[in-house]
């Protein structure tokens, strides 16, 4: 039987620029020419606090992570928050009409699958591969 390497660390993005991902370098990369451009267009004293702005927010852009969350991902689902509308809407159903409700429909019994989360599956194949080095090639598994 053919084996084959489980992925690992699939979360985990590629460095393609040096030590950057591609995010990464675009957000660096798009300060850079804004401050390029700022300069261009603003005198000294205007100039140096409006780069110091665009250094500090391409470097959180790029780097700032809260908890394990990118701050471009805060920033969009914060946005989307204030714009959407939050009207919530409780209607209140009479106790009896519930029960007549629930007495009248039959009981259907649906037992769910279980899901496998990303990081239960990222430790599944952690655990897979270690005991494959610690078994060692010469008792084989297959």
């Amino acid at each position: 039987m053919k084996q084959f390497q489980v992925p690992q660390f699939i979360t985990v993005e590629d460095k393609v620029i040096g030590p950057l991902t591609v995010k990464q370098a675009v957000y660096v990369l798009g300060g850079v020419i804004l401050i390029i451009f700022s300069n261009l267009i603003f005198v000294p004293i205007l100039f140096w606090p409006i780069a110091a702005v665009i250094a500090v927010l391409a470097g959180t852009l790029a780097f700032l992570k809260i908890n394990d969350v990118p701050f471009p991902t805060i920033v969009k689902n914060g946005f989307f928050y204030f714009m959407r509308p939050r009207i919530y809407i409780w209607k209140k159903e009479d106790i009896g009409k519930r029960s007549e409700k629930k007495a009248a429909s039959p009981q259907v019994t649906v037992q769910e699958t279980p899901r496998l989360s990303e990081s239960k599956l990222s430790d599944l194949a952690w655990s897979l591969n270690i005991k494959e080095k610690l078994r060692g090639p010469e008792e084989g598994g297959g």
